[in-house]
């Protein structure tokens, strides 16, 4: 690869409940006249989220004694807050207002990836994709029935990280692409072998798409032309051993 272009896909409309996501993107697609052929189509995970029915309005939540207790320590709303519990398997840290989660998916994020901004409607909380690599199989398949492809899939989150201001667009869900380029054994460019060398391709496509993918802007679909497609796998492969993982 010498060059890939991004590709913003506009005209795709605010997405509700059980909206069909893959014939909203390809009727956008072809409106824009962006062939989705030899390429990997980044979609935040907001809209397939909600376009899955993965939302809670705030107003059906009872708060838990223990939502109520770290609400008030950190100044939250309470039923945020227990939507955050019911989603977590533990939380890491808590302060400055603050909850770093481990998801059901095993994520380490901010209040387990529920958000309140750009929900359906007011009030709401949008959750996670029950199974994100499922998500992105889903959306993959529809599109190719649709005529697209070959093509991969990414489904993108905005995450914090320890040690850094600001956030990153990371793949939390991928299809039609390996997550992850493992490189040990080739050569450098002085002749030595590469041992541990392996980028992240999904989470590198997720990030790249990130800078066109604002909040404000309306754009949940990225294209990616350019790309050299190679390989399978899903982004729940990526994430580290527990019994490898130094920071536990």
């Amino acid at each position: 690869m010498k060059r890939i272009e991004l590709v913003a896909l506009p005209g795709i409309p605010r997405v509700r409940a059980g909206d069909d996501l893959a014939a909203l993107i390809a009727r956008a697609a072809r409106d824009a006249e962006v062939d989705l052929h030899d390429g990997a189509l980044v979609v935040c995970q907001k809209v397939v989220s909600i376009a899955e029915g993965r939302s809670v309005a705030l107003a059906d939540v009872a708060p838990s004694a223990s939502a109520r207790e770290i609400a008030a320590a950190h100044g939250r709303d309470p039923r945020h807050i227990e939507v955050v519990l019911r989603e977590s398997v533990r939380i890491v840290r808590r302060g400055h207002g603050v909850l770093i989660c481990e998801t059901r998916h095993g994520f380490i994020c901010a209040n387990a990836g529920v958000d309140l901004s750009n929900a359906s409607a007011a009030d709401t909380a949008v959750l996670l994709p029950e199974d994100p690599d499922a998500s992105a199989r889903a959306l993959r398949a529809a599109l190719l029935a649709d005529r697209a492809g070959p093509l991969a899939v990414v489904i993108s989150d905005s995450f914090g990280r320890p040690w850094r201001e600001g956030q990153v667009d990371v793949a939390l869900g991928c299809a039609g692409i390996a997550p992850i380029d493992d490189r040990a054994g080739a050569l450098d460019l002085d002749g030595r072998a590469l041992a541990v060398t392996a980028p992240a391709t999904a989470d590198q496509l997720a990030a790249a798409a990130g800078l066109l993918m604002r909040k404000d802007a309306g754009t949940p679909a990225i294209w990616i032309r350019g790309l050299a497609l190679s390989g399978e796998g899903c982004v729940r492969d990526t994430l580290r051993d527990a019994t490898l993982d130094l920071f536990r």
